[in-house]
């Protein structure tokens, strides 16, 4: 296996790479994009900063690539939809530099409140002592609102509260209870922006959308400093210069900006009120080294173990969680497998529901082994990482439910496949240790087991049918090794499953359907 390191990597993480057995490594560091594009395919791994951009024509050349690891937090670098989409895992190394962009942070804020980098500059550039042009403001007691409680934002409030600070949190997805743990009020942003001395910025892009724009900044409390370490397009770099002159905002502490590197000709740099630093927060030693052996160790796990750490296009899975989960994934694929092959029509929608204990596993795993199977005989190169991408594509809507009550089995899994004709439903269970099996198709109940050959059929429930099949099967050579049927009451509509050792032809199908009671006769193969 071959890894490149595209950016400069610490050290000690290229010094995990060349240690590990059977992994090769080559640093080359600095390449255009075409230099890239042309060496790409001898890759199973890839390594990258925020400097390497890895497009969608980058990823289109990686014929062989498995994985893309970020070492650092953001990925707006990498076209994560386009690696998805080829089945390329993007793993980022999200607690490396944690603290290290929350110090950052801080500092921002206490440099712009008393005014540190002007009062040196003048210091120095124009050998002034004027202590009293840099009358400053205290932390203490005032409120500091953060936008976006993550790993980030949740050091920036504690170490906000130990300045005596008042902590404002506008966060959607974070509930009371976890809010009331950090010890912050939650409000909407109306509100955030109105009761701010400060502003600290710690959520991910919105889309190229600014979250701070003309309204916003008319919305915040006059005088307010806001300090932004997270995304440059979280601000509209225009609209701050303009709230800067009219004084609505007092000052502003920038670390990251709407295009990067900042040309020295950029009006930000023209107002004293506005400190910038050039992409500081995660440029510690010790963020630099915990990120390059984070990143290094993630890339070899999975592509000597198959572990998932940190994945941002599918769940990160760890060896005892997946050893838990393994039959679940299995049983999942199986099923879609399964109906995929019994449908009338294009899938549209599956529902995928879970009951008894597997519902107190990591289902979002097996939901996307589900849509593997569904997919994996009519798309070439399907897989757990590309199919939630791929079946989005297609306008496959995806809906999942969980119980954890218990019925007749410990736990099942029930995949309801939807087309434009209609629907069909089955469901399965794991027996013994890790046999998938189903127990339930439509509204029919039976335990059958899942093997490689198959044939459902549907039929009516009267006398010599069961005899007429085995004849035919037994003429053509076909052994049966299992025979489960489902019934609602005698004389009625039957299902049955039929296990067999080898793939019947298309005369014997024929023949199969001709048999007097036999509705219909479908072969599925796993």
């Amino acid at each position: 296996m071959k890894v490149l390191v595209a950016d400069n990597l610490s050290s000690l993480g290229v010094d995990i790479l060349k240690q590990e057995s059977g992994v090769d490594v080559d640093v080359n560091t600095g390449l255009p994009k075409e230099e890239l594009i042309k060496i790409i395919s001898s890759y199973d791994g890839l390594i990258v900063r925020s400097a390497t951009k890895v497009t969608s024509d980058v990823i289109e050349a990686a014929t062989n690539l498995k994985v893309i690891g970020r070492a650092g937090i953001g990925v707006d670098n990498i076209d994560v939809a386009a690696a998805g989409k080829k089945g390329i895992i993007v793993m980022n190394t999200p607690e490396g530099n944690v603290i290290t962009t929350a110090e950052h942070a801080m500092a921002l804020m206490l440099s712009m409140s008393r005014n540190i980098p002007q009062a040196r500059s003048m210091l120095k550039d124009q050998k002034t002592w004027a202590p009293k042009k840099f009358m400053g403001k205290e932390l203490h007691c005032k409120t500091v609102g953060i936008v976006g409680l993550g790993r980030i934002g949740t050091i920036v409030a504690h170490r906000a509260k130990g300045f005596h600070m008042k902590v404002l949190v506008h966060d959607p997805f974070i509930s009371k209870e976890y809010a009331e743990k950090v010890g912050v009020e939650v409000v909407d942003l109306p509100e955030l922006l109105k009761q701010s001395d400060y502003l600290s910025l710690h959520t991910p892009s919105l889309d190229g959308k600014p979250l701070l724009s003309t309204k916003e900044f008319s919305m915040a409390k006059p005088g307010i400093r806001i300090v932004n370490c997270a995304r440059g397009n979280l601000i509209d770099e225009s609209a701050l210069i303009e709230a800067i002159k009219t004084k609505q905002v007092a000052q502003a502490a920038l670390d990251v900006y709407v295009k990067e590197p900042l040309s020295p000709d950029s009006p930000l740099l023209n107002f004293d009120e506005i400190i910038c630093t050039p992409h500081l927060g995660a440029s510690t030693e010790e963020a630099q080294e915990k990120v390059a052996i984070a990143v290094a160790n993630q890339i070899v796990d999975y592509l000597k173990n198959g572990n998932i750490s940190n994945a941002v296009n599918m769940p990160s899975i760890d060896a005892d969680t997946l050893s838990k989960i393994q039959p679940y994934l299995k049983l999942g694929e199986d099923l879609g497998i399964f109906v995929s092959q019994l449908l009338d029509g294009p899938l549209t929608g599956v529902e995928v529901q879970y009951n008894g204990e597997v519902a107190e596993q990591r289902i979002d795993a097996v939901t996307i082994s589900v849509l593997k199977g569904l997919l994996t005989r009519n798309i070439e190169g399907i897989n757990m990482v590309n199919a939630p991408f791929i079946a989005k594509d297609r306008g496959i809507e995806v809906k999942e439910s969980k119980s954890t009550e218990v019925h007749q089995y410990t736990s099942t899994i029930t995949v309801t496949a939807k087309t434009s004709e209609g629907e069909r439903s089955v469901t399965g269970s794991v027996f013994g240790k890790g046999d998938s099996r189903i127990v339930q198709f439509n509204e029919f109940h039976f335990e059958a087991v899942l093997s490689k050959y198959m044939l459902v059929l549907t039929n009516m429930d009267v006398p010599g049918v069961i005899g007429k099949l085995g004849s035919v099967l037994g003429a053509n050579s076909i052994n049966i090794a299992g025979f489960h049927l489902g019934r609602i009451k005698e004389g009625d509509k039957a299902v049955a499953v039929v296990n067999i050792d080898s793939q019947p032809d298309s005369k014997t199908i024929d023949a199969l359907k001709k048999i007097e009671g036999i509705l219909n006769v479908s072969i599925v193969l796993l």
